[in-house]
């Protein structure tokens, strides 16, 4: 399996395109289609314009309004920036739980959060869509695990790239809500076993990712068009 590029946006630490990720039905994603990220408001100049050369039609930044109010995208005031939060202020503080429990909470209780985010995707002008929260794990890898799976990537193979981390050492206080200082699970390494739990529990609850979409309130044309947008030809 092709490994998930890291790209060279100066000051991000886990950039990475996520072209190459085999499919089902022989072909691969779309290199330059999808790029996943950790927070972009740590960028320079450089990294700026970087993001800008890769042909970046759309950001959809799944930070809630709190962190970006806090840290704000460098791009907030650019067409291309699309706040889709997964999480609120109002959302019960679990970041004591399991991983694994605290995934299933949050698909299982925000369906259309994840619904509206894939329709980010899905609606985003031609050119590429960066997807980003804060260390580029949870959220994002919550959000890509969805789109790949739609488009027919295997379970171990979005596992993998789940697993896949650009550097373990992200000393930044990460927020949940509007609660700073949180511990939370974005500072520990990612492990595939986890993702292999959360697929499981969506084809096992819902029939799978398309099925989980439409009851979160995405539509046909959504997922028709994610499977076009990123599967190479």
């Amino acid at each position: 399996m092709t490994e998930p590029a890291m790209l060279d946006w100066p000051l991000c630490r886990n950039a990475r395109d996520l072209g190459g990720i085999p499919l089902a039905d022989g072909g691969a994603i779309r290199i330059g289609a999808l790029v996943r990220s950790d927070n972009l408001d740590q960028l320079d100049d450089r990294g700026i314009a970087a993001v800008r050369a890769a042909g970046v039609s759309r950001i959809v930044d799944l930070r809630s309004e709190w962190e970006c109010e806090t840290f704000p995208s460098p791009f907030a005031h650019d067409a291309l920036w699309l706040n889709a939060p997964l999480t609120d202020p109002a959302d019960p503080d679990v970041s004591t739980l399991a991983l694994v429990q605290q995934y299933r909470m949050l698909l299982d209780e925000h369906a259309h959060r994840f619904a509206t985010a894939i329709a980010g995707i899905a609606e985003a002008p031609p050119g590429c869509v960066v997807v980003t929260c804060h260390a580029g794990k949870d959220r994002t890898g919550l959000v890509t695990a969805l789109a790949l799976d739609l488009v027919g990537a295997s379970s171990d193979a979005i596992a993998a790239d789940y697993a896949q981390f650009g550097d373990s050492h992200i000393h930044r206080t990460t927020t949940i809500g509007d609660r700073p200082n949180v511990p939370l699970p974005e500072l520990s390494l990612p492990r595939a076993e986890t993702m292999i739990h959360i697929l499981e529990h969506l084809r096992h609850q819902y029939g799978g990712a398309a099925a989980y979409l439409v009851h979160g309130g995405a539509t046909a044309d959504h997922l028709t068009s994610l499977k076009t947008r990123l599967s190479a030809a």
